[in-house]
């Protein structure tokens, strides 16, 4: 290894790293815990490694995911070029601890709840400037949640918020009313679409106006956002650069070689079989960080071929998941099985038998559905090696006497024209903090970010179910009995877990660790420095 390459990870994003707050704890205890937390720093978030951060210079990051037709508004936010976005111009409510998962303070300073998880009331700080100059408001929380809690939106979060059964303010607080219990309600306002926004971001002149450490200059969908430190910012523990620009680079070959020339400060979503080529290249920080990051091949559901469930199977029993592991992902990941949870959850369903490749199985279940015709497979390299691994099933599904034509699409436009449109298709989820919120999202039928479409009765109340009870044992059981329904039934093909691998320049410091997602849970503009 060259003595300039610094590797950093795996740390606390292991398998053992805690996901959530202990359900056993009472949830009126936050508020003792409160102000030790807001004592170490607002969002609780550890020292920076060793070094104190140092202020100036102009962030440069080149980032997957973007298209031509996105927008500014958080509720269309999808992937970590938008998470990162999202995290640098705005805040939420409750954020998540770095190291532990557990919710702390925001824009909501505490809150409390009570009939047992129904009511929840979240005092929202004071003293906190939007962009624009407005103050925050309590209103204002209110406003912003109604419009991704609304039936009738399209966010990418009204899958957890769904069970709202009203929003309103009380003085100093907002006050959320719901259907059925959710010990879960303060982590899911973390969410990165739910910033809060002047009058609740329904008028578009306040796109892009938010809280964060940083101001939105100039946006240019598809290429480039570029933002400016917020000189008001109410938080002086964040923000340490003078501005940030966010690359669209949806090339992965592009990235590397932007991080190569110095383009840019750190790329993400790097191609696991360039690893070592940029080793050899010295003076580079490897970031490799396991984590809940998952493939996936959704199937829709709801529409022919794919409403047959023996059709499902046989793709399901068609990929050779041990390949895709070791080619695709360089063995940087863990083996899937068709759920979209991993080891690193708690309540981890340890009993549920792996789904071997097994071309016999495959070809059974594929006469048995009556199809006979060939298999169409959208693919673009929308996560890194996308275009390989639709190969390799085409590859692994032909010993099995399937028939896959991988039907290569363009990246721009992907999320519109390919994503819940075309029948059969790739993409990919980040990490959700509990069991709840990545089922809620990836399988619900209200979730606007259900890939499959997927639609089952029993997984519905289930859900319910878990999210309001209390008890860890009978919880984990019944995300055991929803994982076996969602393995056995959804259009989901879930192959592996990939780690998150980043590259960085040695220039950048201050990047360490967070359970919560990639890129340090999209705040890596916010924490990181550029050393003078």
């Amino acid at each position: 290894m060259d003595d300039n390459m610094n590797v950093i990870g795996p740390s606390t994003v292991g398998a053992t790293a805690p996901a959530c707050r202990g359900l056993a704890q009472g949830r009126r205890g936050f508020l003792i815990g409160a102000a030790a937390v807001i004592g170490a720093g607002l969002s609780g978030l550890p020292a920076f490694a060793q070094d104190k951060p140092v202020r100036g210079g102009a962030l440069k990051l080149g980032l997957g995911g973007t298209a031509s037709t996105d927008s500014l508004d958080p509720a269309t936010y999808q992937t970590m070029f938008h998470v990162v976005l999202a995290r640098s111009w705005g805040d939420t409510l409750v954020e998540t601890h770095p190291e532990t998962g557990v919710a702390v303070p925001s824009l909501a300073e505490s809150w409390e709840d009570g009939e047992n998880g129904k009511v929840w009331s979240f005092r929202i700080r004071k003293g906190v400037q939007f962009h624009d100059g407005r103050s925050l408001t309590v209103n204002d929380a209110v406003r912003s949640l109604q419009r991704h809690s609304d039936s009738r939106s399209k966010s990418g979060a009204l899958g957890y918020l769904s069970d709202i059964d009203s929003i309103g303010a009380d003085g100093d607080n907002m006050v959320i009313r719901l259907k059925s219990a959710n010990a879960d309600l303060p982590m899911i306002l973390s969410m990165y679409n739910l910033v809060i926004q002047p009058d609740g971001g329904f008028d578009a002149v306040s796109a892009g106006i938010g809280t964060g450490p940083y101001i939105v200059e100039s946006y240019d969908p598809g290429v480039r956002a570029l933002l400016k430190k917020n000189p008001n910012d109410w938080r002086s523990d964040r923000g340490h650069v003078d501005s940030v620009e966010l690359l669209a680079m949806n090339d992965v070959s592009a990235r590397t070689a932007a991080l190569a020339s110095g383009q840019v400060h750190l790329i993400n979503q790097l191609n696991p079989n360039t690893v070592s080529m940029l080793e050899r290249m010295g003076r580079v920080q490897i970031i490799n960080q396991p984590g809940r990051l998952h493939y996936t091949m959704p199937m829709i559901g709801n529409k022919a071929p794919f409403d047959n469930n023996d059709l499902r199977l046989a793709m399901k029993y068609a990929i050779d998941r041990e390949a895709v592991l070791k080619q695709v992902l360089g063995g940087y990941g863990t083996i899937g099985n068709d759920i979209p949870v991993n080891a690193a959850y708690d309540g981890f369903p340890q009993d549920l038998p792996q789904r071997p490749y097994d071309p016999d199985k495959a070809a059974f279940h594929f006469r048995k559905s009556g199809f006979d015709g060939t298999i169409q497979l959208s693919a673009a390299d929308v996560f890194a090696g996308g275009v390989d691994l639709a190969l390799m099933f085409q590859q692994s599904a032909r010993k099995a006497g399937i028939a896959v034509d991988v039907q290569r699409v363009p990246q721009d436009g992907y999320w519109s024209n390919v994503w819940r449109v075309k029948p059969f298709y790739l993409s990919y989820y980040g990490s959700r903090l509990t069991q709840d919120m990545i089922y809620s999202m990836e399988f619900s039928k209200h979730s606007a970010s259900n890939e499959c479409f997927f639609d089952n009765d029993e997984f519905e109340k289930l859900l319910v179910d878990a999210r309001g009870t209390s008890d860890r044992t009978l919880r984990n059981e019944i995300y055991g009995r929803i994982a076996r329904i969602v393995h056995d039934q959804a259009g989901a093909i879930i192959p592996v877990f990939a780690n998150f691998i980043s590259a960085a320049s040695p220039q950048l410091k201050g990047y360490t660790s967070d359970v919560g997602n990639d890129l340090l849970n999209g705040y890596v503009a916010s924490r990181v420095w550029l050393e003078a």
